[in-house]
């Protein structure tokens, strides 16, 4: 008896269209965003940080502030010693705890409204369900100063390498199809104290980064953009993006950086602000600025 014929019923994979891949180093470079900052709104720079991770603020400061803060910084940065590692190569000078040392500084870089803006919407974060006895508290956390640093980048340094800053607190991240808020550790801000361009080193980070899967490296050179500012001009960008300091190829330009980077307020900070800085210089700013110099765990109790 010949065997019978079954038919077997066709499996039908239904196909989504329109799925967003996670994003990794093989997605389109994103954009990188300039805007000017008398026109550009808080809400803007997070969308373009949200998309490619770092933005250009065009016209942050002017010529009069970045005078008085080089006059501040000047005597710390001659006073700097060669970064014995890799990390830094010989020929930067840097300057910490700038808080206490540049009232102009603190007030037009760390206190900067639009970059006040752009912290506060990008690292805090609300406890919603805080039982205390038969209180709800709802407490929101709000951004930290992390570190504030300048750099003096001479003739003959080489790249640094790319590296994400965020190490520092240990994340372990998936790739994700967009940015989703909760996912940043922190946020950084760099403001041209001279014209930083491509021959003499000028920041470069790979756009999107911020989105990949953290176990994806190792991170390539021919991805990345070069931020460069004119005296005043600031660039954002997100602590998670793979970025670096650039050769400087010239033979008598300095690369001078002023920058400030924060954190949550439940991190620990890179710079320990409580231990850094002159207490009785820390009084003379306004009482807000004070309140970013110090850990913000929210109202709790």
């Amino acid at each position: 008896m010949a065997p019978s014929a079954v038919q077997v019923a066709e499996k039908i994979v239904p196909v989504v269209t329109g799925a967003k891949e996670p994003k990794s180093s093989k997605s389109p470079l994103p954009e990188v965003k300039e805007f000017n900052a008398a026109t550009v709104t808080v809400d803007e720079l997070v969308d373009a940080l949200k998309v490619a991770g770092g933005v250009i603020v065009r016209t942050i400061l002017t010529e009069e502030e970045l005078g008085e803060i080089e006059a501040d910084v000047r005597p710390w940065l001659d006073q700097d010693k060669p970064w014995e590692g890799t990390i830094f190569p010989p020929e930067t000078r840097r300057a910490f705890s700038m808080l206490g040392k540049s009232k102009t500084f603190a007030l037009r870089i760390v206190g900067h409204p639009l970059w006040l803006g752009v912290t506060d919407a990008l690292l805090s974060s609300t406890l919603k369900w805080n039982w205390v006895g038969e209180k709800n508290q709802v407490s929101v956390s709000g951004p930290q100063l992390n570190n504030t640093i300048v750099f003096s980048i001479g003739p003959g340094a080489q790249n640094q390498a790319l590296h994400r800053d965020d190490v520092i607190h240990h994340p372990n991240h998936p790739a994700v199809t967009e940015h989703e808020l909760g996912r940043d550790a922190g946020v950084g801000f760099f403001v041209g104290g001279k014209r930083t361009t491509k021959e003499n080193g000028a920041t470069r980070f790979i756009p999107g980064s911020h989105l990949w899967d953290y176990s994806e490296g190792p991170p390539r050179e021919e991805q990345t953009f070069y931020a460069e500012l004119a005296p005043g001009d600031g660039f954002m960008m997100l602590s998670g993006c793979f970025h670096g300091g650039s050769a400087n190829k010239t033979q008598d330009q300095e690369r001078l950086v002023y920058s400030t980077f924060s954190t949550r307020g439940w991190m620990r900070q890179e710079e320990n602000q409580y231990l850094a800085n002159d207490i009785e210089k820390i009084k003379e700013l306004p009482e807000w600025l004070q309140e970013r110099d110090k850990e913000n765990y929210g109202d709790m109790w």
